[in-house]
C-alpha cells in the first residue's frame, strides 16, 4: 500500500489527480444505504421485499416502476431530500471529510446525490464549483476545485441517474460530463473510494478508458489508477487489473475505519494542511 499512496501523493503534488467519491462516503456520516431506498420505494409500490428474491430486480428497476406508477420521481425525490440530509455539525465532526478537504484534490467526481461533499468545503472555508449540468462547466472559475455530480444532484431532478432507463441512457457516454471525466482519466490519476465497484456505469466507463489508451498505442504512459475496496476478492482484483486500475485492499475489521486509516495515510505522505472549521 505504501508504494500506492506515494505514487497517488505524487499526483495530487502536481494537480494531476481526481478523486471519485461513492456512498460509502456518504453512509459513514449516517446517510441512509440503498437498501432503506429500496424499501421505501417496494412501500410506495405496495409491494413485497421478497420481489429482490429475483435476481433480474434491481433498485434502478424499482425506481423505473415507481416512476411508471406515480408518473414521476418528484415524490420519491422529495422523500430523498428530506430523509438523506446530513446536518452540518456532524459533516464538521467527520475526520473523513476533514481529509478530503484537506487533500484539496482538483476535481472530485462523485455519484452520489446528496450535498454532503459540498457542505465539507463550506464548514471548512474551502471555495468549490459545483457540476451538475452542462452549463456548469463552462461557468466554473478556474484553480477552485470542482465538485462534479456525474450522476446527478437533489436541486436538478433532471439530472439524477436513478432508474434503469436513466442507467442506459448513460451508456453511451456522449453527455458532457462523460465526456469530460474521460479527459480527465486519460490525463490524471484516478482514485476511487467509497465504491464496491459494482455499478456497471463506472466499470463500463473504466473500460472505455482502458480501451481508449489501448487504442491510442501509447498505453505505457497511462497515468495509475485506483481503488480502495475494504474487502476485495480475486475476480474484482483481476478484472480491474486488467483494464488498467490497481486494487488497494482495506486493513481491519471495520469498512469505515479502514478507508479513514488510508486516506489519513494519504493526507500524512501528501503533505497537505489540515482543514480546520471555517
Amino acid at each position: 500500500m505504501k508504494e500506492h499512496i506515494e505514487e497517488i501523493a505524487s499526483a495530487l503534488k502536481s494537480r494531476h489527480a481526481v478523486l471519485f467519491v461513492g456512498a460509502g462516503v456518504s453512509m459513514s456520516v449516517g446517510l441512509p444505504s440503498w437498501k432503506k431506498l429500496t424499501g421505501h420505494m417496494l412501500k410506495g409500490l405496495r409491494l413485497d421485499a421478497s420481489v429482490l428474491d429475483n435476481a433480474d430486480v434491481t433498485y434502478q428497476t424499482i425506481a423505473e416502476c415507481y416512476r411508471l406508477e406515480h408518473g414521476s420521481l418528484d415524490q420519491l425525490c422529495e422523500w430523498m431530500r428530506q430523509n438523506w440530509r446530513v446536518s452540518r455539525e456532524r459533516i464538521g465532526r467527520s475526520d473523513l471529510h476533514r481529509l478530503i478537504v484537506g487533500l484539496d484534490f482538483p476535481v472530485i467526481y462523485t455519484t452520489n446525490y446528496d450535498s454532503n461533499l459540498e457542505i465539507a468545503y463550506e464548514v471548512y472555508g474551502k471555495a468549490y464549483a459545483k457540476i451538475s449540468q452542462a452549463k456548469d462547466l463552462a461557468s466554473a472559475p478556474a484553480g477552485t476545485t470542482q465538485i462534479i455530480k456525474y450522476h446527478g444532484d437533489f436541486d436538478h431532478d433532471d439530472t439524477l441517474v436513478l432508474t434503469e432507463t436513466d442507467y442506459y441512457n448513460r451508456l453511451s457516454f456522449d453527455s458532457p460530463l462523460d465526456v469530460r471525466f474521460r479527459s480527465d482519466a486519460l490525463g490524471a490519476t484516478v482514485l476511487f473510494i467509497g465504491y464496491s465497484m459494482s455499478d456497471l456505469n463506472i466499470r463500463l466507463l473504466l473500460h472505455r478508458v482502458w480501451s481508449t489508451w489501448q487504442r491510442s498505442g501509447y498505453e505505457g504512459e497511462r497515468p495509475p489508477s485506483y481503488v480502495f475496496m475494504h474487502r476485495p476478492n480475486p475476480v474484482q482484483v483481476a478484472v480491474l487489473s486488467k483494464w488498467g486500475v490497481t486494487v488497494i485492499g482495506g486493513e481491519g475489521p471495520d469498512p469505515e475505519q479502514s478507508l479513514l486509516a488510508f486516506i489519513r495515510n494519504l493526507h500524512a505522505q501528501a503533505g497537505g494542511p489540515e482543514a480546520s472549521n471555517a
